[in-house]
């Protein structure tokens, strides 16, 4: 059998490693944790991160949730979107357009004929404007979230946390994470801001401010 220079040099490193002592390291993990904050500031924080990202914030009562969602559809132009198979179909209630329930049959190219989705989330951090998803039944697979132009995100003022130890603390680490913050963008080489490369084009985050 012919030996490759790739062969020689990984063979090597594994001798190498087998080698070398191997003495257990501490990680550090004094985090700040338990940080609180009243309702109002933690809703005046998460909103100023929000809009610095350029997404576009509802706050609402609970008993207007669909009435708001209704309204940045609309307003979009959005006459197909998809949801999460378990999202509260309530929250689709005054919406007069097409509402697509997303599947694993679903190939995920088909997900760019929509016009949007509206999902719900699983814990955000007011701190870095952070919204977490999780893959939950009302939140969907991640190219639900990713691949149509437009993210109606559902947050329940309750599940906003002060920090990222706190938002995390929160988190199932078994199941699969979705960190949003803002719409998707990037910069060219000239630095002008691209959006809607790697994700939605427009972020609406409705925040209720009673759940």
């Amino acid at each position: 059998m012919t030996t490759t220079a790739r062969d020689t040099v990984l063979g090597r490193i594994r001798d190498a490693l087998a080698l070398a002592p191997t003495p257990a390291a501490t990680v550090p993990r004094a985090y700040r944790t338990g940080r609180t904050l009243p309702d109002a500031e933690r809703l005046a924080l998460l909103t100023d991160r929000l809009i610095d990202y350029k997404a576009q914030v509802h706050p609402c009562t609970r008993d207007r949730t669909a009435e708001v969602i209704a309204g940045v559809l609309r307003e979009r132009g959005a006459r197909r979107v998809g949801v999460p198979a378990q999202l509260d179909e309530r929250w689709l209630g005054a919406y007069d357009g097409e509402v697509v329930s997303d599947s694993s049959d679903i190939p995920a190219p088909a997900l760019g004929e929509l016009d949007g989705v509206v999902t719900a989330s699983a814990v955000s951090c007011a701190e870095t404007g952070t919204i977490f998803l999780d893959g939950s039944p009302d939140q969907g697979r991640r190219a639900l979230s990713l691949v149509p132009d437009l993210h109606v995100c559902v947050v329940d003022l309750s599940s906003v946390v002060v920090g990222v130890p706190e938002a995390v603390a929160r988190l199932v680490p078994e199941r699969p994470t979705t960190l949003i913050s803002g719409p998707s963008a990037t910069s060219d080489i000239e630095l002008e801001r691209v959006e809607g490369v790697h994700g939605p084009r427009t972020l609406a985050v409705v925040i209720r401010t009673d759940a």
